[in-house]
């Protein structure tokens, strides 16, 4: 149909397509039969554009194969499937560097063997144990169908729970529902628990403001109050005991003794509490008692 040096033409530009292979169609396909000067001895008139319309199609459809040869790589799961069979197909033992050497022969590159095994590992889908200083995998056709039985008897069983809680709670419902038909009576009382309600929250608001005059706060205020003077107290006593200690064990040391006590805020006018303006519940610490050992703090 083409002359032959149109023909040289299209094997030309079809070599350098392929080659460089563009991310669009060169906009010179689509101008190439008005650059093109054809002999008019073989061509003329209509027969002469069905030419031109018929290289810009073959010049296309040469940019367009270009990159339909170009092979596409596997997906993840392709890859799982590919390592699978390999399993499946040998029903053996493998070692991690055996299934590297085997995944090309699959289409899967043995860097990215690794990853696509412990996936599978970790979806239970091939198992895996270390047996002296190697770890081996394996995976059985038997084993993948025990595991997706059990996958679907715990399926079915949690199915079935959850189509009896829900068979119970719609029983639950219309029992519920029985009595509390919509009516005005039904429609009155509603009003009047709502207002009920907003009347609570209202005095509870209330009496937050008069939280700190609450004669439950103020017993615990006392009752914490007692606490801590007995404990000032006791520690008082303790102190004593121990200044007691010091001055009959270390009498030679009785000066260094008084600035030691000096520094530490014990001074003259250190004495037991008195809280005698202040009512409690129970009588204070009485100054006069015996004095005794240390004894632990159980405040």
């Amino acid at each position: 149909m083409y002359c032959r040096s149109t023909m040289r033409c299209v094997d030309l530009l079809s070599c350098m397509f392929v080659r460089i292979r563009p991310k669009d169609p060169p906009k010179s396909i689509l101008r190439l039969p008005q650059q093109f000067s054809f002999p008019t001895s073989f061509f003329f008139g209509e027969r002469r554009e069905r030419c031109k319309q018929s290289l810009r199609y073959d010049l296309i459809h040469c940019w367009i194969s270009s990159f339909q040869s170009k092979k596409r790589g596997l997906s993840l799961e392709e890859k799982r499937e590919k390592m699978l069979q390999i399993f499946y197909d040998s029903q053996d033992f493998f070692l991690l560097k055996e299934l590297e050497k085997m995944g090309p022969k699959k289409g899967v590159i043995s860097q990215s063997v690794k990853d696509v095994i412990q996936s599978l590992v970790d979806d239970d889908l091939v198992a895996k144990d270390k047996i002296g200083i190697s770890v081996y995998f394996w995976s059985l056709p038997s084993c993948a169908g025990n595991q997706l039985r059990s996958v679907r008897q715990k399926l079915e069983s949690d199915l079935q729970g959850s189509n009896k809680k829900l068979a119970e709670l719609v029983d639950q419902c219309d029992a519920l529902k029985k009595g509390r038909e919509d009516s005005e009576e039904r429609t009155e009382a509603l009003a009047h628990l709502q207002d009920i309600e907003k009347k609570h929250k209202e005095l509870k608001n209330e009496m937050v403001q008069f939280a700190d005059n609450d004669p439950a706060t103020l017993e615990a205020m006392r009752a914490a109050i007692e606490v801590a003077h007995q404990s000032a107290n006791r520690w008082t006593d303790n102190i004593f005991t121990l200044r007691q200690w010091c001055s009959n064990n270390f009498p030679q040391a009785k000066e260094q003794l008084e600035h030691l006590y000096t520094e530490a805020g014990i001074t003259e006018d250190f004495d037991y509490l008195e809280l005698s303006s202040f009512p409690l519940s129970s009588s204070s610490h009485d100054p006069e008692t015996p004095k005794q050992l240390l004894v632990e703090d159980q405040a």
